[in-house]
């Protein structure tokens, strides 16, 4: 008769028993959001006027702000990823390209970007118009919103080239080398292999990046935006109540960067399961 191993002897099979993993749970500081929310209700309540009139004045330019925010963000991906490919490259004309816009870029401030593109762009398509006779280019005009995403593009998606940059060096050299012995090229090794692992590492990095984008927004008020910072402006002009007009403003954009917050989280978690 055969002996059973005894547990922990050699020749002994480990039975795991299976798991469920660890519990959801909601988030806590979904009540950080939750009480910021609150005393928005209350004040609204408490204090109609001028907390009510505060708001309902100023819910147009969240509107703005919310839009120009998302709509800049996607464009900053882009712009992030082709510059990131491009300081990358083995191009040298490419790679001189890519890194002189990130070292530009990045050596101005946000606000003096803002003006210039607002105020001295379309003195330059004027002249341009003029030089080569097109009568569009002459009596162009810049529409603020849009002048207001792209100068926030270019500045933001010089930060974000070099986010996407370490996250594609981050990866290892190997991944590349058996991709391309697979017989993948080198855009089919970066669009399947390399760029999917870079995006998990880079994730939180681009989050807050998008949080940072979304309290930089209210710079686009001095180039005649009205988002919610200008809409504050004007009722505070008109009322002279500064301490709750810029008390609205501050919870309302707390709303916004701690519901950012908690949506970045959850997509680490979701991307990050092991954490």
């Amino acid at each position: 008769m055969d002996k059973q191993p005894k547990p922990g002897s050699r020749g002994s099979k480990l039975v795991t028993i299976p798991t469920f993993g660890r519990a959801k749970h909601i988030d806590p500081w979904w009540g950080l959001v939750a009480l910021v929310v609150a005393s928005i209700a209350v004040l609204v309540t408490v204090r109609p006027d001028p907390f009510r009139n505060i708001l309902l004045f100023v819910r147009d330019g969240v509107t703005v702000t919310i839009f120009i925010t998302v709509t800049a963000f996607v464009a900053i991906l882009v712009v992030g990823l082709l510059g990131a490919l491009g300081r990358l490259s083995r191009n040298r004309i490419i790679h001189t390209v890519s890194t002189l816009y990130v070292e530009l870029i990045r050596g101005i401030p946000l606000l003096v970007q803002l003006i210039w593109w607002y105020f001295a762009f379309p003195v330059v398509v004027q002249h341009v118009g003029e030089w080569l006779n097109v009568s569009a280019l002459v009596n162009y005009r810049a529409n603020a919103i849009s002048t207001a995403i792209v100068g926030l593009v270019f500045c933001y998606g010089a930060y974000m080239t070099e986010i996407y940059r370490a996250g594609i060096q981050s990866i290892p050299k190997g991944q590349m080398e058996a991709a391309r012995s697979l017989g993948m090229t080198y855009a089919q090794a970066m669009r399947h292999i390399i760029l999917p692992q870079a995006i998990r590492v880079v994730l939180p990095p681009v989050g807050n990046e998008f949080i940072a984008l979304l309290k930089d927004s209210s710079l686009v008020s001095v180039v005649a935006v009205a988002d919610l910072t200008r809409r504050g402006r004007e009722f505070m002009s008109t009322h002279f109540n500064p301490i709750e007009v810029w008390t609205m403003v501050a919870l309302i954009y707390l709303v916004m960067t701690l519901f950012s917050g908690r949506l970045v989280a959850w997509m680490e978690k979701r991307y990050h399961p092991e954490t």
